[in-house]
């Protein structure tokens, strides 16, 4: 079989930040990067599942919302997918740090926590969450290089 692109992505030199994973006619997808693979620990079950849960919802309450497609969790636990629709990248890079400030300060009731609103409701970690979104404000604050680093 053919290796897909994010495959051929050297992951032992890839540090924390947010990169053009593929472009599919006006719709893109942008690796948002949260570990250095293989470097550091993981992020938790709870914490990013939490910030799934902030970040989508923050995105689709935004101007954005139309060109917003996915957000979601890599299965490698080292970052997150991020899907849009015609936005420049540098709107999406502000989204992007605009959505982890708001991970970063977020008090009160996770939205969709719930049995009947999700398929894992008990598996939530806000105080990790909002530790582990804080690092990405830092990361994306001045961040404007969108391509994946070359040896």
């Amino acid at each position: 079989m053919k290796k897909i692109a994010s495959f051929t992505i050297d992951h032992t030199i890839l540090p924390k930040g947010m990169y053009t994973s593929r472009v599919d006619g006006d719709v893109t997808t942008y690796d948002i990067r949260m570990r250095r693979p293989n470097v550091e620990e993981v992020l938790t079950n709870g914490s990013i599942h939490t910030i799934e849960h902030l970040f989508a919802t923050y995105v689709r309450n935004s101007e954005f919302t139309d060109n917003i497609i996915y957000f979601g969790p890599m299965g490698c636990r080292t970052g997150c997918y991020f899907l849009t629709r015609g936005m420049d990248g540098q709107d999406v890079i502000k989204l992007a740090r605009e959505a982890f400030q708001f991970i970063a300060s977020y008090e009160g009731e996770i939205p969709g926590v719930s049995a009947i609103e999700c398929g894992n409701y008990r598996d939530h970690d806000l105080a990790q969450a909002k530790i582990d979104a804080a690092d990405m404000v830092k990361v994306l604050t001045g961040y404007t290089n969108l391509e994946y680093p070359t040896k």
